[in-house]
């Protein structure tokens, strides 16, 4: 509990140093982030500095290991991944605000590197044994996929990483929404007794810290350098710890905003018409004349109320 306290704790005193160090000089770059022209309810944030996702990501792995050394292999590679994340949403911002559009890397571009970071997680888990998945309401019960690992384990990330990019559209939505995720798992694995368990604290700690610049009004974005590093870094303390099951029901909301998307593209294709007035459903209840800390709300306690609900049977 001692060692929890205090990683938190760092986190969020080092996430706070960060932020008040690069949060001047992105203004002085001129890194502001870019606003769709038919998100109305957005304009005022145009050229509101981004790329703060790399004060909260450097933040963890850096009190992450302080915390728990260089020879806890699971929790390195789960440094490592967050790092690859970080990279190719901080190329994405990069090309952002140097084009001085909504589009960095392409689709593509985007896919191709998720899927090669992601196949290193799954290569290493079903080599090192990393193949059991806990059952939600099974009392402890859980199965072995065997190989089956690797294309679940890529799926998984994938769709984690993409879902938590998506979420990340208000003031304070995805940083929250993530720290209520992240407080819930590291119960649950402080339960389990897993050895990387403070990590998920870690990362509440520093997401915290971020909220303090990140709530409505924003006075800094995550970006994707955020978003994308923030869904790999949730995908790793879930799957090597066995609990990828656990990902849609804690992680509800993500799902929602993936699903909404997913569900708006196909209908508007088929039909012409739209389900939602805009994607993700975040937008949809914006244009609705809900505000940005009344959903923000929502979403955090939505998830923090369905993640007690699965540690009542963990």
């Amino acid at each position: 509990m001692k060692t929890i306290f205090i990683g938190a704790i760092s986190a969020f005193a080092a996430s706070i140093l960060l932020l008040l160090i690069i949060m001047p000089l992105l203004k002085r770059l001129k890194a502001g982030q870019y606003i769709l022209g038919y998100v109305k309810e957005h304009k005022n944030k145009g050229g509101t500095p981004t790329m703060g996702g790399l004060a909260f990501i450097c933040a963890i792995i850096i009190v992450g290991l302080c915390l728990l050394g260089v020879n806890n292999g699971q929790a390195n590679l789960t440094f490592a991944i967050t790092a690859g994340f970080t990279v190719v949403g901080f190329l994405d911002d990069f090309l952002k605000i140097y084009r001085k559009e909504n589009e960095g890397l392409k689709p593509y571009q985007k896919i191709l590197f998720q899927i090669a970071i992601a196949a290193v997680a799954a290569v290493y888990c079903y080599k090192n044994g990393l193949t059991k998945l806990n059952v939600p309401f099974g009392g402890g019960f859980s199965v072995d996929i065997s190989w089956g690992i690797i294309p679940l384990v890529i799926f998984i990330f994938l769709a984690t990483v993409n879902c938590v990019n998506l979420t990340d559209g208000l003031d304070g939505l995805a940083g929250g929404t993530s720290s209520a995720y992240l407080l819930v798992i590291g119960i649950m694995l402080c339960l389990q007794n897993v050895s990387f368990a403070p990590l998920c604290f870690v990362g509440v700690g520093a997401l915290a810290a971020f909220l303090v610049f990140n709530t409505n009004k924003a006075a800094i974005f995550m970006g994707d350098t955020g978003s994308l590093a923030l869904g790999g870094f949730i995908a790793c303390v879930s799957v090597f710890s066995g609990n990828s099951l656990y990902i849609p029901l804690v992680g509800i909301m993500f799902v929602i905003s993936g699903i909404s998307v997913i569900v708006q593209v196909i209908y508007y294709k088929r039909t012409r018409k739209r389900v939602f007035l805009m994607a993700p459903l975040h937008h949809h209840f914006q244009m609705k004349g809900y505000t940005e800390c009344k959903i923000s709300y929502v979403y955090f306690t939505l998830t923090a109320v369905v993640g007690i609900f699965c540690l009542i049977f963990v």
